[in-house]
């Protein structure tokens, strides 16, 4: 039987879950790309961390070689060397490595040049560099 009441009906409207869909495809489109520029700048800061890594190893050579030679400072050839055989680090693989999530390259120059190319599998967009001086550069 009809009473002339209509029962109460509650819910969403049309307009309003379009509103709320506009408003997180918004909230999406800044976050995303912030996301991910977040991402890239933890790689790069690890990259960085590892070169520092790689500079401490470098000085401690230096300090070793200064020592076993009397005072006399080396030049960054002269340093690599060192470090990288049998009286540093092994070879060059193994001052360069700062385990498995970076790729590193260390090469002799004056001064030595380090190199990450990709962090964590993923290759950076621009490699990061550092370089250190040995104490005997001029």
């Amino acid at each position: 039987m009809l009473t002339g009441k209509l029962s109460k009906q509650e819910g969403f409207t049309l307009i309003e879950i379009i509103a709320v869909l506009v408003i997180l495809g918004i909230l999406a489109a800044v976050a995303i790309p912030k996301y991910l520029d977040m991402a890239n700048e933890a790689r790069i800061k690890a990259a960085q961390g590892a070169i520092a890594e790689i500079k401490g190893r470098l000085s401690s050579a230096q300090a070793k070689y200064m020592i076993n030679s009397g005072g006399v400072a080396p030049t960054s050839p002269q340093l690599f060397t060192y470090a990288t055989g049998a009286n540093g680090y092994v070879n060059a693989t193994n001052l360069a490595n700062v385990g498995t999530d970076f790729n590193v390259t260390v090469a002799t120059a004056t001064p030595i040049n380090i190199r990450v190319s990709a962090v964590g599998g993923v290759n950076l967009k621009a490699n990061v560099i550092g370089n250190f001086k040995a104490a005997g550069d001029p």
